[in-house]
């Protein structure tokens, strides 16, 4: 049985890991501050808001290459992080 209880509970973990993802990229981190108006402690303090991670995730899916680098440095497959996007708020409805 999957260690998540559910598609949230991937989808949370996905996006917390794209976050730290990112914060450890010293050349992604203030393209995706500037994109998402968060500041460095905004991060820290709202980094559990569905808001904030689902914001996480449509940065992220922005650039196939970025994708590429985060799953393949975290072991998941390209299409975990659409799937992921899918179970958090705001997400458009999936047509293909």
């Amino acid at each position: 049985m999957s260690k998540f209880h559910n598609h949230g509970d991937f989808a949370e973990t996905v996006a917390l890991q794209a976050l730290g993802w990112i914060a450890a990229n010293d050349e992604l981190l203030p393209v995706f501050l500037g994109s998402s108006g968060l500041r460095p402690g905004d991060m820290r303090t709202r980094a559990a808001e569905p808001e904030v991670l689902a914001s996480v995730m449509d940065f992220l899916l922005l650039d196939d290459a970025w994708v590429i680098a985060f799953c393949d440095s975290v072991g998941l497959g390209y299409e975990s992080l659409r799937r992921a996007r899918m179970a958090l708020p705001g997400a458009a409805p999936d047509w293909g």
